[in-house]
C-alpha cells in the first residue's frame, strides 16, 4: 500500500497537462503513486500520459459524467491511504510530496486524522500571484464557506472515501465541499503552513454556478438558517462579480 496517491483527471488537456505532470514527476518516490482518469479526450492527453511511462501507476481513459465521477474512479484504482487531487492545469509545488510525507511521519496518531491541507498560489494567466488560498477548515467558517484550498489537500481514504461515501455527483462544482460538510465539526484536520500547488484563475470554481452550488449544500446539510442561506449567497455573489470586475 502507498502512503500517497495523487489522482489527475484529463479531458482535452494537452495544451496543460505535460506542465502538471513535469512538476508531479520528480518528486514521486516509492510511497507515491499516480493515477490518470481521462475522459475520452479527442486531442493528444493520452499520448501525452502514455509518454511519461512507468511514472504513471494507473491510466484510465473512457467517458464520464464530468471531474468527480473521473475521482471516483481514481479513488476506487488507488492503493494509497492519502489521496490528493490536481487539475490537469494546476501545478504541485517543488517539494510538496516531501512536506505532505515529512508531516505524515511526524505526527502521532497520523491515521486518526481526516483531512491535510495547506495553501494554494492563485495565479492569473500570466502566473502573476493574485492571492494566497487556504486556510484552516473549522467548522465555523466551513458551516458558510469552503475555507480550505483543496488542490493537492490529503484525505484520509478510510476516515472519509470508505466511511462516508465517494463524491456526490449532484454537484458538479463543489462536491468537494459537500464532502466534507458531510463531516461537520467532526472533521479533524490538519492544516500546514506551507505553499504546496499552484492554481489558474479560471474554470467553473470561480462562477456564479459555483455561487448556487454551495448554498446547495449548506441547505442540504442545513449547516446555517435559511435566512443566513440567502444572505451568504448574496454576499458570495457579490464577492464574484467585484473579483471579476477588479480583475478586468
Amino acid at each position: 500500500m502507498k502512503v500517497i496517491t495523487i489522482i489527475i483527471a484529463t479531458y482535452n488537456a494537452s495544451k496543460t497537462l505535460r506542465r502538471c505532470l513535469d512538476s508531479i514527476v520528480p518528486q514521486l518516490t516509492d510511497e507515491c503513486e499516480l493515477i490518470l482518469v481521462d475522459g475520452g479526450s479527442k486531442d493528444d492527453t493520452n499520448a501525452i500520459i502514455d509518454s511519461y511511462g512507468d511514472p504513471v501507476s494507473v491510466h484510465i481513459s473512457e467517458a464520464d459524467q464530468g471531474i468527480y465521477d473521473a475521482w471516483n474512479k481514481g479513488i476506487k484504482a488507488s492503493s494509497g491511504e492519502w489521496i490528493m487531487f490536481v487539475g490537469a492545469d494546476d501545478l504541485l509545488l517543488p517539494h510538496a510530496l516531501n512536506n505532505y510525507l515529512d508531516t505524515i511521519k511526524a505526527t502521532d496518531q497520523i491515521s486518526s486524522y481526516d483531512y491535510i491541507c495547506a495553501h494554494n498560489e492563485f495565479v492569473d494567466e500570466h502566473g502573476n500571484l493574485l492571492k494566497i488560498l487556504g486556510s484552516a477548515p473549522e467548522w465555523s467558517v466551513m458551516r458558510k464557506t469552503m475555507a480550505a484550498a483543496h488542490v493537492a489537500s490529503l484525505h484520509n481514504r478510510h476516515n472519509l472515501f470508505n466511511t462516508i461515501g465517494l463524491y456526490n455527483l449532484n454537484f458538479r462544482i463543489c462536491a468537494d465541499y459537500e464532502l466534507l460538510v458531510r463531516k461537520r465539526n467532526h472533521l479533524k484536520y490538519l492544516f500546514i503552513d506551507k505553499h504546496i500547488a499552484r492554481m489558474k484563475i479560471g474554470g467553473m470554481s470561480f462562477s456564479t454556478s459555483a455561487v448556487i452550488e454551495a448554498y446547495q449544500i449548506r441547505k442540504l446539510h442545513h449547516t446555517v438558517s435559511g435566512i443566513e442561506n440567502v444572505l451568504l449567497l448574496i454576499r458570495d455573489w457579490l464577492a464574484f462579480k467585484y473579483f471579476v470586475i477588479c480583475k478586468s
